[in-house]
């Protein structure tokens, strides 16, 4: 297994493979972790996630150029995701005590009825490389602390993170083999699953791959969460603040590359601000600063991989080839390195590629409607429903077309994230379950009825 630097083409590290005998050592260590685990005190539990977030904080520089270094996200958003697990850590030590406590119920005189929160047990995680660290803690910090133990698949391009992150939690002062890294293929996860100590599956990734994990998971009645991935609308009405729209729309189309399932992907526009919004939405992507992920000044560094943007521009000439107009950007960086530039489509035929299929990279497609009704039709003309954004300064308005667009997450006159506080999910082929705040806590818990007679 190797880490290659995008930025680069150069191989930085080499790894070895768990085989099928690591598997069943990782299991069973689990196992018997679990044992102990469920039994530590919430207290204890908690105390620990803060001195994981002492960790993360300590060793953040050295942590965020890993990541830099392996999918090639600039270093200050390398920083950033360190600093936002951190803060899932802090966020979980302090509340997880009100989220687990028991919930009471009416009953007869004389008895007491009430719902515990109790661990599952064994937690396979299978984990994507775009936020290598968050992805992962943003499972691990709440389930963990819920008294589960964490088995970490992660993306075989992220092997160095995979490793660091499980240091992390060792060095925070976690007993032995409560949170294990599996440095294994894809095709290995289906033997995982399938161990009857494996109790429950967790997934970031592609439809095809969760697709594959709730089917092997359903086949032994296991519960699952899936977040997979999305073409989030950015719709922008006719009293929109056009500066700030633009200014948040060219953010969150190319953050992190525009790699990110919950990237502004379609730009819905209201035809009475069509035009000046998008001369401002382009001013805006094609000042943004591409290099060097290492430099603090680059904004956009390379797609994860060669490959990746190989696919990226192939859904780009399709998409130009059946109709859409190229209004910037559309060919990679003639330089080293996976470069791909911030890219804006429009006028786009329905069905090509950027119209229909998720494109994961830094390219924008722009749509011209002519209500908000069509808006919001166009918004539901995909079979994804993560989060969307809205934009109008009556926030009535705003409301009113967040509760008619199919999404899991809706935000008005803001970029789609996610957030510890909130819950985190989708609908549609999306997926389903919720990370964070007290759903998330509580998705991987045995919610356990106690009547005392």
């Amino acid at each position: 297994m190797e880490a290659v630097n995008p930025a680069t083409g150069e191989v930085i590290d080499s790894y070895q493979e768990g085989m099928e005998s690591d598997i069943e050592a990782a299991i069973s260590a689990s196992t018997h972790a679990f044992d102990e685990w469920r039994n530590t005190s919430l207290r204890e539990r908690q105390k620990l996630l803060a001195n994981a977030a002492d960790v993360l904080r300590d060793r953040q520089r050295e942590l965020a150029e890993l990541m830099t270094r392996e999918m090639g996200k600039p270093i200050t958003q390398a920083m950033g995701e360190i600093e936002k697990c951190a803060w899932v850590c802090d966020h979980y030590a302090e509340f997880s005590s009100a989220y687990l406590s028991a919930d009471s119920h009416p009953s007869p005189p004389g008895t007491t009825v009430k719902t515990r929160y109790d661990p599952l047990g064994v937690v396979l995680a299978v984990m994507p490389w775009n936020y290598p660290f968050w992805q992962v803690f943003r499972f691990a910090a709440p389930s963990l602390t819920a008294g589960n133990v964490a088995l970490l698949k992660h993306a075989s391009n992220v092997p160095g993170c995979a490793l660091a992150i499980a240091d992390v939690f060792r060095e925070a002062g976690y007993p032995e083999d409560v949170f294990q890294t599996l440095l294994i293929p894809s095709d290995r996860v289906e033997t995982v699953l399938k161990d009857d100590r494996v109790r429950a599956a967790t997934l970031t990734g592609s439809g095809p791959a969760g697709r594959a994990v709730a089917s092997t998971a359903g086949e032994s009645l296991k519960k699952t969460v899936l977040e997979l991935g999305g073409s989030d609308p950015f719709i922008v009405l006719d009293d929109a603040d056009l500066d700030d729209a633009a200014e948040t729309g060219a953010w969150a189309r190319n953050m992190n590359g525009g790699q990110s399932c919950i990237a502004a992907k379609r730009f819905i526009v209201h035809e009475a601000v069509y035009d000046a919004f998008l001369e401002k939405l382009e001013s805006r992507i094609e000042s943004l600063v591409i290099g060097d992920p290492m430099d603090e000044e680059t904004e956009i560094g390379p797609q994860a991989s060669q490959h990746l943007m190989e696919d990226l521009h192939q859904q780009v000439e399709e998409s130009v080839s059946a109709g859409a107009n190229l209004l910037t950007g559309g060919q990679p960086l003639d330089r080293d390195g996976a470069f791909y530039p911030p890219t804006i489509l429009t006028d786009i035929p329905a069905e090509c590629p950027a119209d229909s299929e998720e494109l994961f990279g830094p390219v924008a497609s722009v749509f011209k409607v002519t209500n908000e009704q069509e808006a919001v039709a166009k918004a539901n003309e995909t079979r994804f429903g993560l989060g969307a954004s809205i934009w109008t300064e009556d926030r009535g308005r705003g409301e009113r077309i967040a509760a008619e667009v199919d999404a899991g997450c809706t935000y008005i006159n803001q970029l789609t994230k996610s957030d510890p506080r909130v819950p985190f999910g989708g609908v549609k082929d999306s997926g389903y379950g919720r990370e964070l705040s007290e759903a998330g806590i509580k998705e991987f818990v045995n919610r356990k009825t106690v009547w005392v007679e």
